[in-house]
């Protein structure tokens, strides 16, 4: 798993920043999934080394691989599936259609969906040699 991690300091250089990310107290901490560079969420858990890595374990850790969907929901499963039996035209039709809405709003549930199609999507892309 990789992930960047950014200090900004708010009362200098990096105002504006805090604005956009609405950062209203500090230590404040902000994670993002999948380039979702909206507003972030704010994290709410310990701040220990432990408690970091649990937490990007189980909600930030994609876990779902294409070419071993053993960790795969059987909702993912299904798509694989169904997606791999698409041309790639279709497929990278999908895509184009759901990177158009990751930006909208939605419940957080359909947006981890959406996020989940995309890495499925894109990972079958890849694994085809298909242009994204």
């Amino acid at each position: 798993m990789y992930f960047s991690i950014g200090d900004a300091d708010c009362t200098a250089d990096a105002k504006e920043l805090c604005e956009k990310f609405e950062v209203r107290g500090y230590p404040t901490i902000k994670y993002f999934v999948d380039g979702d560079t909206t507003t972030g969420e704010d994290y709410n858990g310990g701040r220990d080394y432990d408690s970091l890595k649990a937490f990007a374990v189980e909600k930030l850790e994609v876990k779902c691989d294409i070419e071993n969907p053993a960790e795969c929901s059987d909702k993912e499963k299904g798509y694989i599936e169904k997606m791999k039996e698409k041309s790639a035209a279709d497929r990278k039709k999908q895509l184009d259609r759901l990177e158009a809405m990751k930006d909208g709003k939605m419940k957080p549930e359909l947006k981890q969906w959406l996020v989940q199609r995309i890495r499925i999507l894109t990972a079958l892309a890849k694994a085809s040699g298909d242009e994204l």
